[in-house]
């Protein structure tokens, strides 16, 4: 079978590799349909950010079951979104369903071969169906929706609640909607890239241009001064770290979603002002797929194409064959992108012709009209 290998810091090579070898309890064979990039698969790329050489990337995926397996739950033929998480059976966070959260665990697409590949073999535990007429490429999204899920289901939602998640990239996008989803009643977005502001207006949330100023003070300005309930950090920065706390309300909650990319002080004031309005710092770390039905993935899979919008943050659908090219864009920032996913099978590349075909038609239609 074909895979996009990496050999090493910015080498990756789409070469022919052996079949993929069984891991974990039940394991089951599947073809892969679709893969997203998330920024620390381009980290590991650029900079060597991992556990190794050689590895095949790919975490967020999708796809579709080849063999029935072993419990019957799942037929061949059946769409997944596949859990990238393998834990260790005798790890203690194991035995209360917080695989990631475990001292030891294996992971698909960092410790070992992960889905920029044909086939992989994944325990069943870790194959979380997909709804009837689910795309594979929106079953790429699922893992990047579950980690959002994850984090927003962290803050308690008071009545009337006001939000604000700086960063407008997939994954704030995600968290602002899951947080639109739980009940907050005004949820504003902040961000510095004109084209993530435009997707986010697009998806019908209220706007912050972080060019025209701190998020913190246009988040205090917008609520007349009083700051917001709830404050997700998306994008990984100590600033921005920094103004999800001092946008926050009195007893807000502040969710920290980005894995930070520098270290951040926090000045006397600022812990003056977390103990003087009690606030609330939660971390958050990945997803969980337990307990059955109550858990962030099925939720997830339950949302997707109704309440949780996922179509318009992709804004490439790339071919397994380009990858050594399409990593080597993302990492030198040579073009605009917000989420960009491999079509894998032929079922995906069959969807992503579709897809552009659709756009083209509405694209063709509108200028009709304007004419």
């Amino acid at each position: 079978m074909r895979a996009a290998v990496l050999r090493g810091v910015r080498d990756m090579a789409v070469v022919e590799v052996p079949d993929p070898e069984p891991v974990g309890v039940d394991p089951v064979l599947v073809r892969v349909g679709a893969v997203g990039v998330c920024g620390s698969d381009v980290l590991r790329y650029a900079v060597g950010k991992g556990y190794g050489f050689p590895l095949v990337l790919g975490h967020e995926m999708s796809g579709t079951v080849v063999e029935d397996s072993p419990s019957g739950r799942l037929r061949a033929g059946d769409r997944v979104a596949i859990f990238p998480c393998i834990p260790d059976a005798d790890d203690p966070m194991t035995e209360i369903g917080e695989f990631t959260l475990a001292e030891r665990y294996d992971y698909f697409g960092s410790r070992r071969d992960g889905g920029l590949e044909e086939y992989l073999r994944v325990p069943e535990r870790n194959l979380v169906p997909l709804p009837a007429g689910t795309s594979l490429l929106a079953g790429a999204m699922v893992e990047p929706a579950g980690v959002a899920l994850h984090a927003v289901r962290k803050a308690q939602v008071p009545p009337n609640a006001t939000a604000l998640v700086i960063g407008a990239g997939p994954i704030g996008l995600l968290a602002a909607q899951w947080l639109r989803i739980l009940g907050v009643v005004r949820v504003l977005v902040s961000d510095v890239d004109p084209r993530k502001r435009e997707v986010a207006s697009h998806l019908g949330f209220e706007v912050l241009d972080a060019t025209a100023g701190p998020s913190d003070e246009l988040a205090t300005a917008a609520t007349d001064g009083r700051g917001v309930d709830i404050a997700v950090e998306a994008s990984g920065l100590a600033v921005t770290f920094l103004q999800a706390v001092r946008s926050a309300a009195h007893r807000g909650q502040v969710i920290l979603l980005g894995d930070l990319r520098d270290d951040v002080d926090l000045p006397k004031e600022l812990v003056s002002r977390i103990l003087r309005r009690e606030l609330v710092l939660r971390g958050t770390w990945n997803a969980v797929i337990t307990p059955r039905t109550t858990n962030d993935w099925e939720m997830v899979v339950a949302c997707l194409g109704r309440t949780l919008l996922v179509d318009d943050l992709v804004s490439h659908v790339e071919h397994l064959d380009d990858a050594p090219e399409v990593f080597a864009r993302l990492a030198d920032r040579g073009e605009w992108s917000n989420k960009t996913l491999f079509a894998i099978s032929e079922e995906a590349l069959t969807e992503r012709d579709d897809a552009l075909a659709r756009s083209l038609s509405a694209s063709l239609s509108a200028s009709a009209v304007r004419s």
